[in-house]
C-alpha cells in the first residue's frame, strides 16, 4: 500500500507514523543518540516516569506514547502501527480509532506507573522510565481480537482470528523474555482495548440485528420493490408478476421499524468515556499516595 493510498483508507494511521518519524529525526537532529538516547534526553522529550508522570507532569502519559527509545524500537513499532493500522481504522472509524489508541496508550502507562509504585512500596522495585507506542498498539490488535471473535467485518474481509492471536503471543512472549520491555505497558494497553473493543462488538451486533429486522418488516409488508418507476413484484397482492402500474406512487414505508440505534452507536464512546473517568480516579488515587510518602520523607 502506497502512501496516497494509505493516507486516503486510514489518516489517522499515517499521521501517526509521521509523528513516531519526525520525532525521532527532531531527536537526531538536535544530538540525541540514534540508538541509545540518554535517560536526561528521554526525560527531556516527554518519556513516563515515576514520579514525574504521576506528580505535576500527567501529560507524559500522553506524550511518551509517541516517542521511541533507539531506532530498532521505532521500526518494530512502525510496523506494527502500519500492521494494524490500515485495518483497525477503517472497521472503527478515524475518530475512535484514535480515541483506542491514546486511551491503550495511558492505560498501558498507568498499569506500568502502578506496578513500579507497589515495587517501590514493598522495596522490590525502583523508578524507572518506559517510551513508546506499544501500549496503544497492543489496544489496536487487542480489539481487533475482539472484531475477529464477533465476525465483524471490513471492506467485506472478515479478520482471521489465529492469525491475531498469534501475532498477539509473539509480543507477549518477547515482552517477557527480553529483560527491559514494558510488560506491564503491554498487557495494560491490551486490556484497554480489549474493554473498548466490546463496546464497538455489541454496538454493531445491534446495529446489524435492527437492519436485518428492517429489511424483514419491509419484506414481510411490501415484497419486493422496484425502484425505477413502477415494475415490482408484490408478495401480498394478487396482481401480476411484473405488471405496470400506473397509479399513485406506493407509499413503501413500513409501517414498523426496529428501536432507533442512536444509543448503539453511542456506546463506544460511553465506554471511552468511562474509561478516561476511571484512568482518572487512578492518576489521583497513586497520585495521593506518593504525596503522601513524600510529606512524611520531608
Amino acid at each position: 500500500m502506497t502512501i496516497n493510498q494509505l493516507l486516503k483508507t486510514a489518516p489517522v494511521t499515517t499521521l501517526l507514523l509521521i509523528s513516531f518519524i519526525g520525532l525521532f529525526i527532531i531527536q537526531f537532529l538536535t544530538g540525541v543518540d540514534i540508538n541509545s538516547p540518554s535517560t536526561e534526553a528521554l526525560l527531556n522529550w516527554g518519556a513516563n516516569a515515576l514520579p514525574l508522570t504521576m506528580t505535576d507532569e500527567p501529560w507524559r502519559l500522553v506524550s511518551s506514547g509517541f516517542l521511541h527509545i533507539g531506532l530498532m524500537h521505532l521500526l518494530f513499532n512502525g510496523f506494527a502501527m502500519y500492521f494494524f493500522g490500515q485495518i483497525a481504522e477503517p472497521m472503527f472509524g478515524s475518530a475512535k480509532f484514535l480515541a483506542l489508541f491514546l486511551l491503550a496508550v495511558i492505560g498501558g502507562n498507568l498499569l506500568n506507573n502502578y506496578v513500579t509504585w507497589q515495587g517501590i512500596l514493598d522495596g522490590t522495585g525502583q523508578p524507572g522510565l518506559s517510551a513508546g507506542a506499544s501500549g496503544g498498539i497492543m489496544g489496536i490488535g487487542a480489539a481487533l481480537l475482539i472484531a475477529a471473535l464477533f465476525k465483524i467485518s471490513v471492506n467485506g474481509m472478515v479478520l482471521n482470528l489465529r492469525s491475531l492471536v498469534f501475532i498477539m503471543g509473539i509480543n507477549l512472549v518477547y515482552g517477557f523474555a527480553v529483560p527491559g520491555i514494558d510488560n506491564a505497558g503491554h498487557i495494560g494497553g491490551a486490556v484497554t482495548g480489549l474493554i473498548i473493543a466490546l463496546g464497538f462488538a455489541i454496538a454493531y451486533r445491534q446495529r446489524m440485528a435492527a437492519i436485518q429486522q428492517d429489511r424483514t418488516i419491509y419484506s414481510t409488508h411490501y415484497g419486493n420493490y422496484s425502484l425505477n418507476n413502477e415494475v415490482y413484484n408484490h408478495t401480498n397482492a394478487d396482481i401480476p408478476v411484473n405488471s405496470t402500474i400506473n397509479s399513485r406512487p406506493i407509499d413503501v414505508t413500513p409501517t414498523k421499524t426496529s428501536k432507533p440505534t442512536l444509543l448503539w452507536s453511542l456506546l463506544p464512546w460511553l465506554v471511552m468515556l468511562l474509561i478516561a473517568i476511571g484512568f482518572v480516579w487512578w492518576w489521583q488515587d497513586i497520585h495521593n499516595q506518593i504525596l503522601q510518602i513524600l510529606s512524611t520523607v520531608e
